[in-house]
């Protein structure tokens, strides 16, 4: 590893961006910010095809309305692009609420981004954020008909991308696959466990918090439903529930470890009413075996009286070895190991209730 490797943890909260920084060791972090403040972050990432230098952020104001803001120097200075997703031109909610989901384009695209909004609506630029437009085969798709807005509204909230295809999830809809650059999709719910839909096995409909693809194996993605936690080995076309060994079937957060597709980390809640960490101690669990068994990793977080929520983009690792893994909370509180989970170390902030966190490693 460079000596010159540095890390830097994007934290996107209700009241502005915050960086924390630190060198390989990631002993200690200073925190900068917030730019941007007073507009909630949706989503903000450095992009690792311009080796970090590059980033964006999905930005929503009540009043200044919804941006894109870019970074060349490593999130350093931000900037506003002039265009955004839309359904429409103007300002109108029913062509742009908010932008939930924002995505780098596969390695051999370096200013491929893909966004997704709500309400529900997929859109591609292939220069660098400057221009955008729809992939219409989508929110068009025969199954639109059955979304429904869930608690949190009716929102393509997450999105992945390797070579010409492309994953996309909403809530309250499903997940969905294409393999020629969002020209056409297919839906992949079949076998997820949805008491709440009228029909069984339902094609769509289904409440998704989370949808990840491994970096390494695109036809291996995790996926946090309103039901449960679930592995796919095939791409969508079939899942495995992986819930047994959690304390609960509900939750938001799933994080990866690049360098490993059987690794999955995820930080359960009570339920679908309290929404917050089971039995008031927030306890992180690590799979290390694809979901057949799951160990609670503890060490440095309270195990009483601790009741907080971790949102479905508040949890990430950096790809160092060891692995270092991050998690911001609802309380404004971030948790940083440089190990894999094994110790947790609280960094030192109390920041605005955070709605997503990525981290980066800089070279």
């Amino acid at each position: 590893m460079s000596t010159s490797t540095s890390v830097a943890v994007l934290i996107g909260t209700r009241k502005g961006l915050f960086i924390a920084r630190s060198d390989a060791g990631r002993e200690r972090f200073q925190i900068e910010g917030p730019h941007m403040p007073g507009y909630e972050i949706q989503r903000a990432f450095l992009d690792p095809r311009h080796d970090g230098r590059r980033g964006f952020a999905a930005a929503h104001h009540p009043i200044w309305g919804v941006h894109i803001y870019r970074t060349d120097d490593g999130g350093r200075q931000w900037y506003p692009l002039q265009a955004v997703p839309s359904h429409g031109d103007d300002d109108d909610e029913s062509h742009l609420k908010t932008i939930w989901s924002l995505a780098p384009g596969p390695d051999t695209r370096p200013d491929t981004l893909y966004a997704g909004i709500e309400p529900p609506g997929l859109f591609v630029s292939h220069d660098g954020g400057l221009r955008w437009e729809g992939l219409p085969a989508f929110h068009t798709h025969p199954t639109a008909e059955r979304w429904h807005p869930a608690k949190g509204g009716c929102a393509v909230h997450s999105l992945a991308a390797s070579n010409n295809r492309l994953y996309a999830a909403l809530a309250a809809g499903g997940t969905y696959r294409s393999d020629d650059d969002g020209a056409s999709w297919q839906a992949c719910n079949r076998g997820i466990r949805a008491p709440y839909l009228a029909e069984h096995d339902a094609p769509a409909g289904h409440n998704d918090h989370t949808l990840r693809m491994h970096p390494a194996d695109p036809d291996r993605l995790y996926r946090q439903s309103h039901t449960g936690t679930w592995r796919s080995d095939d791409g969508g076309a079939s899942w495995t529930e992986i819930t047994a060994g959690l304390p609960s079937d509900f939750g938001y957060a799933l994080g990866l470890d690049p360098s490993d597709p059987d690794v999955l980390f995820t930080i359960p809640e009570d339920s679908s009413q309290f929404r917050t960490t089971v039995d008031g101690a927030l306890r992180v669990y690590r799979t290390s075996d694809g979901g057949a068994s799951w160990e609670a990793l503890t060490r440095g977080l309270p195990q009483q009286n601790c009741y907080l929520t971790v949102l479905r983009d508040g949890l990430d690792t950096d790809g160092l070895d060891p692995l270092g893994v991050y998690f911001g909370t609802s309380s404004g509180q971030v948790y940083a190991s440089r190990d894999r989970g094994e110790q947790w170390h609280l960094l030192p902030a109390v920041l605005p209730p955070i709605l997503t966190i990525q981290a980066a490693v800089l070279t």
